[in-house]
């Protein structure tokens, strides 16, 4: 639960700021805004003309976010755009029933990218990670909201006029910021089904004792795959094979690292991470930053047992729960969990499968794309009545 005297995260930043010491003039004014709040819920049959924004060239976290959450306000009835970079893997992977936009050169973004919603009819602007949210700042003729996949920056967030923060850490850093935020947790995407269902332990030629230790994400430093394979290389028994699924510049450090130990595998970008979480005996985040992380989600929805690092985001989503959190950036801590899991499961790795429940209520797509939704209509209200005053 928040602290008590600090105020609901469910309700606007802007309006519980003007409680004390406000004019008479503001006083009216964040009176309109909460009755407009209140009204909202009336008009959610009429349908949005809703735009996202994100311009990266790969598919990692934020963009498989954003394209889930667009496909499913399409399947809600909205209409939705996505404007993003001309070369970008999102222009095949956004679902048919959403129109991509692709911008070509970055010079003089934000008037061209305000021009085009103008064309587009758009409602509310909603952008992902950094280069979206500069690119909207001078978007002001209608509601901008972004996404914090990672953490707020004043310089780059500050100006915009809704939040969602992912977990309750963000929310609290959020410090002056005047528009209004909400936690609207992450969810486990539904991902296109474009490979059938195949067993990635024959894929890699396992044998019935081995144990198939796996981690998702982009190959990055701020992932902690450094951590994982050092921690794997010193301490996992002989029995363990290390999956990493994923791509990014930290490939040539990873493999480096991992020397000619060929329990560890490189399997790149997958379309079937589903499938190949069904096939893995322990998963592991070691993250040395991360919000809500899809992957962990991916494997709580697979029951999979979780390993993971102690970052704000990951101890919102596993204390309490049946998982092992370390310290972050710290080998040692890593490999004794990984080891002590692997030597545990030991013979029954042939005969059993271990599988954990875990409580994935907050992670709802239905509920957190209704409430994202509920947010919009939100700052269309509110950002007409500022028009007006």
């Amino acid at each position: 639960m928040l602290d008590s005297g600090r105020p609901d995260p469910l309700r606007p930043r802007a309006d519980v700021s003007q409680t004390q010491g406000q004019t008479p003039v503001a006083g009216r004014r964040a009176h309109c805004f909460t009755l407009l709040a209140h009204n909202v819920q009336g008009n959610r049959s009429a349908r949005l003309h809703i735009v996202h924004v994100v311009f990266s060239p790969h598919i990692a976290g934020g963009e498989q976010h954003c394209l889930d959450l667009a496909a499913a306000q399409a399947e809600a009835g909205h209409q939705v755009h996505i404007v993003g970079s001309a070369r970008s893997a999102m222009r095949e992977a956004a679902a048919s029933s959403i129109q991509y936009h692709p911008l070509s050169l970055p010079l003089l973004r934000g008037q061209r990218l305000r021009s085009l919603m103008g064309r587009l009819g758009a409602q509310v602007c909603h952008a992902h990670l950094g280069a979206a949210c500069r690119a909207l700042a001078p978007c002001r003729d209608l509601p901008r909201v972004a996404t914090l996949h990672a953490g707020y920056k004043p310089q780059i967030h500050g100006r915009l006029d809704g939040l969602i923060c992912v977990n309750r850490d963000q929310w609290e850093s959020l410090g002056t910021f005047g528009g209004v935020s909400r936690v609207i947790h992450n969810w486990a995407p539904q991902r296109p089904v474009r490979l059938p269902n195949h067993d990635l332990r024959q894929e890699l030629g396992l044998a019935p004792g081995q144990v198939l230790v796996g981690a998702v994400g982009q190959l990055h430093p701020r992932k902690g795959l450094d951590v994982l394979v050092e921690a794997f290389t010193r301490y996992a028994p002989r029995n363990g094979v290390l999956a990493l699924l994923g791509d990014g510049p930290q490939l040539p450090e990873l493999k480096r690292l991992a020397g000619s130990d060929e329990r560890i595998r490189f399997l790149g970008f997958r379309h079937d991470v589903d499938a190949a979480l069904q096939s893995l005996d322990l998963f592991v985040s070691p993250s040395r930053e991360a919000a809500c992380p899809l992957s962990v989600l991916e494997a709580m929805r697979a029951e999979l047992p979780i390993i993971c690092t102690a970052t704000s985001g990951l101890k919102e989503m596993l204390v309490g729960e049946a998982a092992a959190i370390v310290p972050v950036g710290n080998p040692m801590a890593l490999g004794v969990a990984i080891r002590n899991h692997i030597c545990h499961l030991g013979e029954r790795r042939q005969v059993l499968r271990q599988r954990v429940r875990y409580d994935l209520s907050r992670y709802s797509r239905a509920g957190s794309v209704a409430r994202v939704e509920v947010l919009y209509r939100e700052l269309i209200a509110r950002h007409a009545q500022l028009r007006r005053a």
